[in-house]
């Protein structure tokens, strides 16, 4: 029988060695609901502008970005968290090495 719940003590368990010029993810739990994925960016390193076709969410645990969320720009920083409409064009770009969890609702 499968648990009705998932339980992690904590995120910090599911954090990797970044690789020098690099973006790293891994998705740890999905769902017909929800998709949770760790992101890890080298400093200086950047997902370009793009959308998604579901709601999501954006959880920055450590490190520091530039985020863009359509026409706005700000500083996302330890416990930035962001909700995102569908079609959103948005971008990151890493000033320090960053762990951050996207939950696709």
């Amino acid at each position: 029988m499968n648990s009705p719940y998932t339980y992690l003590k904590s995120l910090d368990d599911l954090f990797f060695d970044i690789p020098a010029d690099s973006i790293v993810s891994r998705t740890f739990y999905e769902n017909g609901q929800i998709k949770a994925i760790l992101f890890g960016f080298a400093a200086g390193q950047e997902l370009s502008e793009h959308t998604a076709s579901r709601p999501a969410v954006l959880h920055f645990l450590r490190g520091t970005a530039r985020l863009t969320l359509g026409e706005d720009s700000m500083q996302a920083g330890e416990n930035t968290w962001v909700y995102m409409e569908p079609r959103l064009p948005h971008s990151i770009v890493a000033e320090t090495p960053v762990y951050m969890l996207l939950m696709m609702l």
